[in-house]
């Protein structure tokens, strides 16, 4: 049986699919000794894949959580020398890599995989699968501001899907105000830039859900297995509107 390349190196916890692609395209990836930069090429289960001159190992899929502190960066080698998700998961028996991003100084529920068909679902927009996320900003937000990105505010690469925002409160001893905001695209620091546009910075951001998946029993830098029924419950999020 034949699959695509770029589903081969996401199965074998390379990289996401769509990261896979750009591998490829690179010139990357050889396949039985020769470098292919053709997307959608097929290969059988036989044939020798090296990725950057190393050969790919088809892993049983490993589902983490993993509790993301302030200060680490999304990815699996920073040239800055700046902490990654890596030097945390390095004990791990399996090769994952995180699904979408939490910026620099975001905290908070990040999944880890090898699952490149999840971890693409997952990321994309018209799967609907809804991240949670408390974000407290200096001030008082009035309701009229939270009501603009329950609607959608237009950022510069375009208008935001409606949101759903709850109020936590204010609080008067450090003037600053806390509200859950839960959405479903994926846009490179979205969060914080739609409040930015309602005149409010965020001063502290920490993701708290990922569809029903929570931090609940984790501490910062920590991370745990996906039962079974959650990683089923994964599947069937990310598989709405297919």
């Amino acid at each position: 049986m034949e699959e695509r390349l770029q589903k081969i190196l996401a199965a074998a916890g390379v990289a996401s699919r769509r990261e896979a692609e750009k591998y490829i395209l690179a010139g990357r990836v050889k396949v039985n000794g020769k470098i292919v930069k053709e997307l959608g090429t097929k290969v059988g289960e036989k044939a020798f894949i090296l990725v950057d001159g190393k050969p790919i190992k088809r892993e049983k899929k490993a589902y983490y959580l993993f509790y993301k502190p302030r200060g680490v960066v999304t990815t699996m080698i920073d040239p800055q020398g700046r902490r990654t998700v890596a030097d945390f998961a390095k004990d791990l028996p399996e090769r994952v890599f995180p699904v979408g991003r939490l910026d620099y100084n975001t905290e908070g529920l990040l999944l880890l995989t090898n699952d490149g068909d999840l971890a693409q679902k997952l990321t994309h927009p018209k799967h609907e699968v809804n991240k949670t996320h408390r974000v407290t900003v200096p001030g008082l937000v009035r309701q009229e501001k939270l009501d603009l990105l329950r609607v959608g505010v237009k950022l510069e690469d375009g208008i935001t899907a409606p949101a759903i925002v709850t109020l936590i409160g204010y609080d008067n001893e450090k003037s600053d105000t806390t509200f859950d905001i839960v959405i479903h695209e994926g846009r490179n620091r979205q969060v914080r830039r739609m409040c930015d546009f309602i005149g409010f910075p965020v001063r502290q951001l920490k993701r708290i859900k990922l569809g029903n998946l929570t931090l609940q029993g984790l501490k910062r830098g920590g991370y745990r297995i996906l039962s079974e029924d959650e990683v089923n419950a994964l599947i069937k999020a990310a598989a709405i509107n297919e």
